[in-house]
């Protein structure tokens, strides 16, 4: 398998005060394709940081990111602006979706910003609603959409452009069990379809055994999430 992303002896430091606070120092850890990876942690211990980080959206304080086995994070804003729109989709807690456009649209904007036409950004929105099992829901818009559905409709947005790397920060934080469930399931399935490196943040030790793998984040250091027993 081909690697994806990379982070190598990655640090992250923010000032405060006349010092500096230290999230966390020397992260290593790579991502294949095709594979699903959760990034387990306390609220509060950086796995958004370090999800921003991956997809070059803040730099590190130290090391390096590889994105395709290329050194991404120093590049110019313009390349790492290209890299993010070409190689990485990303799914918040919170959807963001437009609420003057309906759910077919929200997916064939980004695509057309890259710079495919309509129709054609239409035919690609299209399979990837009716995947994710909105097929008879295109053209309703935020309001008229529960949830679920309008995380799924997010997570199809961030796959329109065909990314290698899929970052999700808590994508089912803002839903009931019954459906953080049902989005779980869609968003594994059409994961493992398209063949994408997914790293994955959660809390949720039950949804973390349903990946490839587990990554703990814990008093700034990464560690393999293998042998961790789910808290009582």
């Amino acid at each position: 398998m081909a690697e994806m992303l990379r982070l190598e002896n990655v640090s992250r430091r923010y000032k405060e005060g006349e010092g500096q606070l230290e999230v966390f120092r020397d992260l290593n850890m790579s991502l294949q394709a095709g594979e699903i990876v959760a990034l387990v942690g306390q609220s509060g211990v950086g796995k958004s940081s370090l999800l921003h980080m991956a997809g070059l959206l803040e730099a590190p304080s130290g090391g390096e990111i590889y994105i395709g086995g290329v050194a991404a994070s120093r590049l110019p804003e313009q390349e790492r602006t290209r890299i993010r729109r070409d190689m990485i989709g990303f799914v918040y807690q919170a959807h963001h979706l437009l609420p003057e456009f309906d759910a077919l649209e929200n997916v064939v904007l980004p695509q057309m910003i890259a710079g495919k036409s309509r129709s054609e950004a239409a035919v690609e929105a299209k399979r990837l609603l009716t995947a994710l099992g909105l097929g008879e829901r295109l053209t309703h818009r935020p309001a008229q959409l529960s949830g679920g559905e309008q995380q799924r409709v997010a997570i199809a947005r961030a796959l329109a452009n065909k990314p290698r790397i899929l970052l999700a920060d808590e994508p089912t934080g803002n839903l009931d069990p019954r459906t953080s469930g049902g989005v779980f399931d869609a968003l594994l399935a059409i994961t493992r379809a398209e063949g994408l490196a997914a790293l994955i943040a959660t809390h949720n030790f039950q949804l973390a055994a349903r990946m490839d793998r587990s990554l703990v984040l814990q008093q700034g250091v990464l560690v393999d999430g293998a042998d961790l027993a789910q808290p009582a």
